[in-house]
């Protein structure tokens, strides 16, 4: 763990006996492999198996995918962040909030279900935004 501090010289190792210990950035290494192993999986289901009565869901479906899969790989450059625990937060709340509610709408073919999905939207604005500062 020690040679962690070196990669990020913008952070500033913690000291003392009430240091605040911060999560490891390259934990956002594995939420991205998590995420992305999904994303191919989601991605193939819908391509290949998922078929919706209703065509329009299709589509649904494929926004979810590729939202899901674009964030995903931005999740990757996480740790190299000024402040990789939002950039990273924001980004995994929206894939589970957008994605997760599309795929959801996509699946059960009923829009009743999509209530969470301008939260997810606005997490990912949130996350580019964290770029900023």
């Amino acid at each position: 763990i020690e040679w962690t501090w070196q990669l990020l010289p913008h952070r500033e190792k913690p000291q003392g006996r009430r240091a605040v210990r911060l999560m490891n950035p390259m934990v956002w290494h594995k939420v991205a492999a998590v995420s992305g192993v999904a994303a191919l999986g989601l991605g193939t289901y819908g391509a290949h198996g998922f078929r919706p009565q209703n065509p329009s869901y299709k589509e649904v479906w494929q926004t979810a995918s590729l939202y899901h899969l674009v964030h995903t790989a931005a999740l990757v450059g996480a740790p190299i962040t000024k402040h990789p625990q939002i950039f990273g937060g924001l980004l995994t709340a929206g894939i589970l909030a957008f994605s997760g509610t599309c795929y959801t709408v996509a699946y059960l073919e009923d829009r009743r279900y999509s209530s969470l999905a301008p939260f997810g939207g606005f997490a990912f604005i949130a996350a580019w935004a964290s770029l900023l500062f």
